[in-house]
């Protein structure tokens, strides 16, 4: 069955880049036997389910997005690529919906072999047979790992009649890792159009948030424009922060009212064909930034066009947060936040009261995507194809050595940067930040 004859319509991934994906890894791992499944079903609550979504590495390696599947790639000279999904039941499709079924999938696909998950435990150990190495997540899920086990002492049962078991255990996570930290064309292009639908909801937030309204009023507008530009999903779960609220990093109850002249924090992606965009935005409500506000959101924003302007190929990791450290601290020195010379407050951390995370981390198919930022002990080099987040912020709560005009400020600005071979470009850039262009939209 082609693309063509598809009895519904179903979007599909581009398919070569998956399969090339896979050619890849197999090249890499050498010798022995990789499986990799998918992530099950998850109950909600009684017999619901939360919406499914598929595993990352699975999904990186076969664009195949239905639960109860497994990838098996024999590898050597002459490696064979085989899936086993789901088979295909008319009955079934009544109540859940579309399937591809082996037959399908196997062409569309382009595996080489394809089978019903059902035939998984008869066919496993015969793939597993005589394999010196196995690679598959090791640790991920227990029921996986008690599979795994099963399988490999149904072959040592065996081992009189001159079949071997595996001996070595590598987890196949580790290469793929390296992999999905350079993004191809096809997963670049996918990030800038996430990117830009995310921009869209921030820009609509900004126009609508009034006094009055509650911030899950502010999320909604932001789930409106993602689903109606195409992305079902946010990449993960909004943050929508007024006044005091922004203070808190990982806010998630987006239930309360907002008011005039408060700073509302929106720390919110969508995820687009299993990719995500991740972006903050800081503005007034309803106004203009306060004379404190201002000057607290202009030094965010210095830091981060000053880390913006360091990521490029060759620059340890790193780099940037150090950045970000030296031009909060300075600027809180300047502030009177904190006390001391430059070196005093980074030596002593006496920043971290109001800046305590890094400037930054990867993104990719998962928010906080795949990758190693140490290796050896040294920060891992950038690379054209990375992409990062660049989310500098200061979180200002009341305090006896806090002057009262800059309690509940809590301001943070993050973007998604690709590494270019020259260089740097931000796939957010359409979302406004400069002080100018936010309060042309917030006062408007």
């Amino acid at each position: 069955m082609k693309r063509e004859q598809l009895p519904i319509p179903v979007t599909l991934p581009n398919v070569k880049a998956h399969a090339k994906r896979r050619a890849r890894l197999a090249k890499s791992l050498g010798e022995g036997l990789m499986l990799l499944p998918t992530s099950p079903e998850r109950t909600r609550n009684a017999d619901s389910h939360y919406d499914y979504r598929w595993d990352s590495y699975f999904y990186y390696l076969t664009g195949f997005r239905e639960p109860e599947a497994v990838v098996a790639i024999t590898l050597g000279k002459k490696p064979r690529h085989i899936l086993f999904c789901r088979d295909k039941d008319m009955e079934r499709e009544i109540w859940d919906g579309f399937r591809f079924g082996p037959a399908a999938a196997k062409e569309i696909f382009l595996f080489d072999e394809a089978y019903a998950i059902t035939e998984l435990e008869s066919l496993i150990p015969s793939l597993m047979a005589n394999c010196k190495v196995l690679h598959t997540p090791i640790g991920a899920d227990a029921a996986w790992d008690q599979s795994i086990a099963r399988w490999i002492n149904s072959i040592r049962a065996k081992a009189r009649t001159g079949v071997t078991a595996p001996v070595e255990l590598r987890d196949v996570r580790h290469t793929v890792n390296a992999m999905r930290l350079i993004k191809d064309d096809v997963e670049i292009d996918i990030m800038a159009k996430a990117g830009k639908i995310s921009s869209d909801a921030h820009v609509r937030a900004m126009k609508i948030a009034k006094p009055g309204m509650f911030e899950y009023q502010v999320e909604a507008e932001i789930l409106h424009e993602f689903i109606t530009k195409g992305a079902r999903q946010a990449a993960y779960g909004s943050i929508v922060a007024a006044g005091g609220n922004a203070c808190v990093l990982h806010y998630r109850e987006n239930s309360a009212p907002l008011k005039k002249g408060d700073l509302m924090l929106i720390d919110a992606g969508c995820e687009l064909e299993s990719y995500a965009a991740d972006i903050t935005r800081t503005f007034p409500i309803a106004s203009k930034f306060s004379g404190p506000q201002r000057d607290v959101y202009e030094l965010v924003l210095e830091s981060q066009l000053a880390c913006i302007k360091v990521l490029k190929p060759g620059v340890p990791f790193h780099k940037y947060h150090e950045v970000a450290v030296q031009v909060l601290a300075q600027g809180l020195i300047d502030l009177k936040l904190c006390k001391g010379s430059l070196d005093k407050v980074i030596a002593t951390e006496s920043y971290r009261q109001f800046y305590m995370h890094r400037a930054g981390h990867w993104l990719g198919l998962d928010v906080h995507d795949a990758g190693d930022y140490m290796q050896q002990g040294k920060s891992v080099k950038l690379e054209a194809g990375m992409v990062l987040t660049v989310e500098p912020g200061l979180y200002i709560r009341p305090a006896d050595n806090v002057p009262k005009h800059f309690w509940d400020i809590g301001i943070r600005i993050e973007d998604d940067v690709l590494i270019t071979k020259s260089g740097n470009a931000v796939l957010t850039a359409s979302c406004p930040k400069s002080v100018n262009d936010i309060e042309a939209l917030t006062a408007g």
